[in-house]
């Protein structure tokens, strides 16, 4: 009997957004060789600009950077397991009040970089239009995003036996931040917040962690406050706004947290001032009050030229959106370097299809991750890509898949994405809610929050030691960037301070 042939073993992914990107990381991370397939720029979209893997289409920001909130905690989680999207975030973060957000061009382009110089990672610029075969040896991760191509949907909803669900996105406008009337707006974060300064929230664990919550005395946002009379004109002109084409949109749904200003204009006069344009936190130098509403912009790239309205996702024509938007106070001469716009997110039924390791259920050499698996946001998307990731390493070494418990975030999502009510599924983002509850929890909101996480951190050390887990620097030594935390003049960690974008 002859030697018998050597199995090579491989993982090919299909996507280079968020998840499949740091899907591919993981997996190299761990010495298995992978196959990156992205159809950028052979079939492009019509939202993304570039051919940069991980581009960001919608905001530049990646939400509340602290451990008490869930967002905050699922970055720490992610940092503690190497996640190649946290360390190019910290490496292009850009002033953000008490959030995470960052250069979007330098972001995509840093991720670009170590993926394309990793050894084991071979990116090859095709369209998939069919879901390739896969074994225990060499598994697959689609991680096609809300804009998979037709042909691939097709296929998805072949495989998974079911028609595919789906929703509307929209993404804010930018504005050139030489014509914004620097006159009429004031600089400031809410309550005064940011990264900067002494803040004594901190866990147990991190003593020595950085300082948050205090401001530095400039504050990371412009503010366009409005009058009453002032807001008026602007809500009749945005209600009256021509929308662009959407077939069938009335019927069509969106993403609770990322609706476009105008849906929420038609659900009452005062909803925009209880949303992205409340004066909650923010007083106008000029009166000494808060404004009756305000329009928040924030910086987002690093050279501070190009800045995004904050919360303002739109899907009105682009004649229509100069028109209304230049009635904000600071933006009457505003030039646009991109309007908002609708995109459709495809995603599926997750509980139907998928186990809690992101396999799919019916097949499961084959794995789902980012927001066609459904999941919403930047950082549940890499989230998801990063658990896939090492689940898809763990059938290649013939390892047991796991999650980590549900009194983490990063296995909270997983659970809530396997096991939530299919007949009412819809795409989420982690929040406290779905992290399972403590037992005997604090009275207090922040001390609940704030144990919530620390109990967390400690569950997913457990879980990565089970796992025989490589340290984080272990992971981070490969080729690829290195995090220019002083360039920014931050150190990789958590604050304490909210801020709801």
């Amino acid at each position: 009997m002859g030697p018998q042939r050597k199995v090579k073993k491989m993982i090919r992914i299909v996507g280079g957004g968020l998840a499949g990107s740091e899907a591919a990381w993981q997996a190299a991370s761990r010495g298995v060789p992978v196959t990156l397939y992205e159809m950028r720029p052979v079939r492009p979209t019509a939202v993304h600009r570039t051919d940069r893997l991980a581009e960001l289409v919608c905001s530049n920001s990646f939400r509340g950077d602290k451990l008490d909130n869930a967002v905050g905690l699922l970055k720490e989680e992610m940092r503690r397991l190497g996640s190649l999207v946290m360390r190019a975030a910290e490496a292009s973060r850009v002033p953000a009040g008490a959030a995470l957000a960052v250069d979007r061009e330098l972001f995509a382009q840093t991720m670009t970089d170590a993926l394309t110089s990793h050894p084991l990672i071979t990116i090859v610029r095709e369209e998939v239009a069919a879901i390739p075969d896969s074994t225990e040896r060499d598994p697959v991760i689609v991680a096609t995003g809300p804009l998979t191509s037709e042909a691939l949907s097709a296929d998805l909803a072949r495989l998974v036996g079911a028609e595919h669900l789906y929703f509307y996105d929209a993404i804010s406008p930018i504005v050139l931040a030489d014509t914004i009337d620097r006159s009429k707006v004031f600089r400031a974060s809410r309550w005064n917040r940011s990264l900067t300064g002494e803040c004594n929230v901190r866990l147990q664990a991190d003593r020595d962690g950085p300082a948050c919550g205090v401001d530095d005395g400039d504050g990371d946002y412009l503010n366009c406050p409005m009058t009453r009379e002032e807001y008026e004109r602007f809500y009749d002109a945005l209600v009256h706004a021509e929308s662009a084409t959407v077939h069938d949109f009335d019927r069509e749904k969106f993403f609770e947290g990322c609706l476009p200003i105008e849906v929420m204009a038609h659900r009452g006069a005062d909803t925009l001032r209880f949303g992205p344009m409340k004066p909650v936190g923010l007083v106008d130098p000029r009166t000494g009050r808060p404004p009756y509403a305000a329009v928040q912009l924030r910086q987002d790239n690093l050279a501070g030229d190009h800045y995004s309205l904050v919360g303002f996702q739109t899907q009105i024509k682009w004649g229509d959106q100069a028109r209304v938007l230049r009635l904000i106070p600071g933006l009457e001469q505003a030039e646009f370097v991109r309007f908002g716009m609708v995109h459709r997110n495809t995603y599926v039924n997750g509980p139907t299809v998928l186990a809690e390791t992101w396999q799919v259920r019916r097949r499961p050499t084959l794995f789902f991750a980012g927001q066609m698996s459904g999941v919403e946001g930047y950082v549940e998307s890499a989230a998801s890509g990063l658990l896939a990731g090492l689940n898809a390493v763990a059938l290649v070494h013939g390892e047991p898949v796991s999650a980590p418990p549900r009194t983490t975030a990063i296995g909270a999502l997983a659970y809530y994405v396997s096991h939530a009510n299919p007949a009412h599924y819809e795409p989420s983002n982690i929040t406290f809610g779905i992290i399972e509850p403590l037992v005997k929890a604090p009275r207090n909101k922040l001390a609940r929050k704030l144990a919530l996480s620390e109990r967390a951190l400690t569950a997913l050390a457990a879980w990565m030691m089970d796992r025989s887990e490589p340290p984080r620097h272990a992971l981070l030594s490969r080729e690829g960037p290195s995090p220019r935390v002083q360039d920014v003049g931050l150190e990789p960690g958590l604050t304490a301070v909210d801020d709801p974008r």
